[in-house]
């Protein structure tokens, strides 16, 4: 794969999980707004979040869109790029296959711990499903 079409890939996944994130925080998205994604081979999370939705939304984002997965070369890189006060968050995809994410388990469980605790316990008793 030509370098330009891979840039494009990993670009249009980028532009994929800031529109989320925006639906997400009902903001908008875009250069010069609080969520945008950051230019290919810029220093940095993949996606930038400033003020209110880093506040919102406290990960530093990282996007990998390749058929080859390195993991754990992967984590070790949003790790460097993590923002004080915030969680490292990949989202990864490959061809043809939708978007995963990958983050520390500790954290996600507690995260899911804190969500469960917000939910009514009749709520529970019928399935917990966000």
């Amino acid at each position: 794969m030509k370098t330009s079409s891979a840039k494009a890939k990993g670009r249009r996944l980028q532009q994929w999980v800031m529109e989320q994130i925006a639906d997400m925080l009902n903001m908008e998205c875009g250069p010069d707004k609080l969520i945008a994604s950051r230019e290919m081979g810029q220093s940095g999370t993949d996606v930038r979040l400033i003020d209110k939705a880093l506040k919102m939304f406290p990960f530093s984002v990282e996007c990998k869109n390749q058929e080859k997965w390195s993991v754990h070369k992967w984590i070790e890189q949003a790790k460097s790029n993590q923002e004080e006060g915030t969680d490292w968050i990949i989202f990864a995809s490959r061809n043809r296959q939708k978007p995963v994410i990958i983050m520390d388990a500790d954290r996600f469980l507690d995260l899911y711990d804190y969500a469960l605790s917000l939910t009514a316990e009749d709520d529970l008793e019928e399935g917990f499903y966000f």
